[in-house]
């Protein structure tokens, strides 16, 4: 593995730097667009590392696949009634289909389906205290104590989030959020603020890989059927409008933020997670998407060829 990561960096070292960081959040315009790590972790728990893999960055809206885990973990198939599951086709924060669908969420994954999950994240409690469950799951499923919030990116977030806003309100106003708008918010941009690493994001995925179980603590995270509706649903959308085109370039389930990471689950085989800031179009890291393809033309993983 360690040969392979290799060579995906010699891959990828003519395009470093491409894309556009996501500068309308003022905290991540100014992150060096040249970064490029990648991470592998295995069955054995075993992470393989190239690049700027040991470096956090923000993971943004990888984070969704985590609270989306914990909330099906705490009420099951009943999320489904307040957000879909099907591909949006449109950017991650858009408007329109919300008023044409009566304030659901097409899926878990956009910027409104994620505030669905993160408003029954909160429960009954606050934002501090399901920001602290978020981070505590992050933390043991990493092995890492380290992983936190970064508070300049949060603030940043807040002070940039009016459309996020809008979404809420929307939803609200149809109700669909339980809690209130801010408090909602108040942990949705915590959220996206979580940095992490390659290593510890791919550590910490590592479940989703396995049918639900940790191959390394032999621990039951989520059960069976709903770590493969969780990588269903990220295969579908977990690139917004460039989700088809993900899934025919690397055919594995994934989840980009607009932070530059990508996370990537080749059930049977591991997690990986890739981090290069500069995004295409529809806000999936460019060299990133380039290193995944080369790193599947190397293995052959794919969901849809046999398991070896």
């Amino acid at each position: 593995m360690d040969d392979i990561l290799a060579e995906v960096l010699v891959a990828i070292e003519p395009h470093r730097g491409e894309g556009k960081v996501a500068d309308y959040i003022p905290a991540l315009a100014c992150v060096d667009p040249s970064k490029f790590g990648i991470a592998f972790a295995d069955a054995s728990g075993t992470v393989y590392g190239a690049g700027d893999c040991g470096e956090a960055f923000s993971i943004q809206s990888i984070s969704k696949v985590f609270t989306l885990s914990l909330v099906l973990e705490r009420i099951g198939p009943e999320l489904w009634r307040k957000v879909g599951r099907e591909p949006s086709g449109s950017a991650f924060n858009s408007i329109v289909q919300l008023e044409r669908e009566e304030g659901k969420p097409r899926n878990p994954l956009i910027n409104a389906g994620a505030m669905v999950v993160t408003d029954q994240l909160v429960g009954a409690k606050d934002a501090d205290a399901a920001i602290g469950e978020l981070i505590g799951f992050l933390r043991e499923q990493s092995g890492d104590d380290r992983i936190a919030v970064d508070d300049e990116v949060a603030r940043s977030e807040a002070a940039s989030g009016s459309r996020n806003r809008s979404l809420a309100w929307f939803m609200k106003t149809y109700g669909i959020l339980d809690n209130e708008v801010e408090t909602v918010l108040g942990a949705y941009f915590r959220q996206c603020a979580v940095a992490m690493s390659c290593r510890q994001l791919a550590r910490a995925a590592l479940f989703l890989a396995f049918d639900g179980r940790d191959p390394a603590t032999g621990r039951q995270v989520t059960l069976w059927h709903r770590a493969r509706r969780i990588n269903s649903v990220m295969m579908l959308c977990g690139h917004y409008d460039n989700s088809g085109e993900f899934a025919f370039r690397i055919g594995l389930p994934g989840k980009s933020g607009v932070g530059g990471g990508i996370l990537a689950v080749a059930p049977g085989h591991g997690a990986v997670a890739v981090w290069s800031p500069g995004l295409n179009a529809s806000g999936t890291s460019a060299v990133g998407a380039l290193a995944l393809e080369k790193l599947i033309e190397l293995t052959g993983w794919s969901v849809f060829a046999p398991h070896p």
